[in-house]
């Protein structure tokens, strides 16, 4: 009777291990498909760091691009304004020898 006592408790132990060991393989296979969704959310926001770089640099260019035109633009309104004063400066001689 106590032999069978002890079988069955070592029946119930063996089974309370092996319970154990399947939560552990399964927390194991958890823990390891967690890691692989953050190495892959990893990459993303790495990927997503590097063009938001990338857009920054874009941004710097066309800024710089923008400066540089309306320089030009200012640059061309000046040259305007001594052609009209010119202009205007030789229609006004026109004006005095006709007259």
């Amino acid at each position: 009777m106590v032999v069978a006592g002890v079988e069955v408790k070592l029946n119930r132990l063996e089974s309370i291990v092996e319970q154990i060991g399947e939560a552990v393989l399964a927390t194991t296979e958890t823990i390891d498909r967690l890691a692989d969704r953050i190495d892959s959310l990893s990459n993303q926001v790495e990927a997503q760091g590097k063009q938001l770089q990338q857009q920054g640099y874009q941004i710097l260019a066309l800024c710089d691009a923008v400066q540089t035109l309306a320089e030009s633009q200012d640059n061309s309104l000046q040259k305007l304004t001594q052609l009209t004063q010119a202009l205007e400066g030789l229609v006004a001689l026109i004006k005095e020898s006709g007259d």
